[in-house]
């Protein structure tokens, strides 16, 4: 298992669990539902709640910003191994330029009876 599977797992755990907290944290009434009259829903709410899905949120950001930064360091750190280069070949390769080859021409008429 390289590295770079192991950083990829974690990228989609921390990715899973950012979606979480986001999706569990409550609106703070300060958008469009309160301009259409949704503003007086609960304002406030748990104070301690807020502030630790608040902090798990930067901390998960963070957290995958960091782990995407590193997984691309083990991508250019690491050597190509065999079979994954695309160009990978036994035969010679031909550099030469092929020849043009200028169309046929038409054979010149000399006579001019026309």
């Amino acid at each position: 298992m390289s590295t770079f599977t192991i950083f990829l797992a974690l990228i989609i755990i921390v990715a899973f669990l950012l979606v979480v907290v986001i999706m569990v944290q409550n609106p703070k009434g300060g958008g469009l539902s309160s301009s259409f009259g949704g503003g007086g829903q609960q304002m406030g709410g748990v104070k301690k709640t807020t502030d630790f899905l608040d902090k798990s949120t930067w901390t998960l950001a963070t957290l995958l910003l960091v782990l995407i930064l590193l997984s691309n360091v083990t991508i250019m750190d690491a050597p190509a191994e065999a079979g994954t280069r695309v160009f990978e070949s036994d035969e010679p390769v031909n550099t030469e330029m092929p020849a043009t080859q200028t169309p046929a021409q038409q054979p010149v008429r000399t006579d001019s009876t026309q």
